[in-house]
């Protein structure tokens, strides 16, 4: 009963793919330029506490009202996911949210574009996938791409010790993210999607207790509308439906070749943030885009003569 249930989830999946997965890269698009709205009246880690803490209310709900829904937690399971949420979803937003403080939000989402490069090479450790050269050759190309785009990109940029930390957080940022998705590959023979971002997402937030001080309660107590706004739509749609569509796809989809998808994301995060924030574009910006752009795809075609 449970297999035919589960195969007509995954042909439901199938016919719409590409609107589950165009949902998560919108959303994930949006993010980065909201992310620097969130910025303006909560620090990052208040910012990461607040979006977990209101994700993990409305999963709660979720969980109580079809808890039939959600597959059974396994025992030996319990400090797999708790890695899992943690590093994958506490130090991403960490990382994200503190670099965001000293770069700009279309550099962010370039930056994060990285994640298909990282996804290769955990690929090739943990899954012991052949990397070959051209493989290589795109991940050096992606991977200077960011250099440029982090050094060189906006009109504003200096490079100081606190820009460098900045972008180098959003790179730690990439690599979790990355690790998040070969990690759930695995996990999700045996839970469903939403069951999986979910016990990914209360276990994992556990994390953040040590980090509840009163500067969390002053700076909520002195938010504005926008600030509220901001932070609801970042807990309910890049991280809600964002994370479960993204484990749904993941379950249709090889971790490769779901990778590419995500090149869109900078693309319209770059156009997000020009009209949002009023982001100045360099001619610099353009080519490290290029760059990431041109190794991705370098990455993505082998990938593909692999399968």
């Amino acid at each position: 009963m449970q297999s035919t249930e589960k195969t007509k989830k995954l042909k439901f999946a199938r016919k719409y793919f590409f609107v589950i997965i165009g949902l998560p890269i919108v959303f994930w698009a949006f993010a980065f330029p909201v992310i620097k709205i969130g910025l303006t009246e909560l620090s990052p880690v208040n910012l990461t506490i607040m979006r977990l803490f209101i994700t993990c209310i409305v999963f709660s709900l979720v969980y109580f009202l079809f808890r039939k829904k959600f597959s059974p937690l396994k025992k030996k399971d319990i400090f797999p996911i708790f890695l899992l949420g943690f590093l994958g979803i506490i130090i991403y937003h960490f990382g994200l949210n503190y670099g965001e403080q000293y770069i700009s939000a279309s550099v962010s989402s370039l930056i994060i574009a990285t994640i298909p490069i990282f996804t290769a090479i955990f690929a090739a450790i943990i899954l012991k996938e052949n990397i070959t050269l051209k493989m290589v050759l795109g991940i050096i190309l992606s991977l200077f791409g960011v250099i440029v785009i982090s050094t060189l990109g906006n009109e504003e940029t200096s490079i100081e010790i606190q820009y460098i930390y900045g972008a180098l957080a959003v790179v730690i940022a990439s690599l979790v993210a990355a690790g998040y998705t070969i990690a759930g590959k695995k996990l999700l023979k045996r839970y469903s999607a939403l069951s999986l971002t979910f016990y990914a997402f209360i276990f994992g937030s556990i994390g953040l207790l040590p980090f509840v001080g009163s500067s969390l309660f002053i700076e909520v107590a002195n938010m504005s509308y926008v600030g509220w706004s901001s932070v609801i739509f970042l807990s309910i749609f890049p991280t809600v439906i964002g994370y479960v569509l993204w484990y749904v796809a993941l379950e249709i989809k090889d971790a490769s070749k779901l990778g590419v998808y995500l090149y869109f994301i900078p693309v319209l995060s770059t156009i997000i943030s020009f009209f949002l924030l009023d982001e100045k574009i360099t001619l610099f910006f353009l080519l490290g885009g290029v760059l990431v752009i041109i190794g991705l795809v370098i990455v993505n075609k082998q990938n593909k003569k692999n399968d």
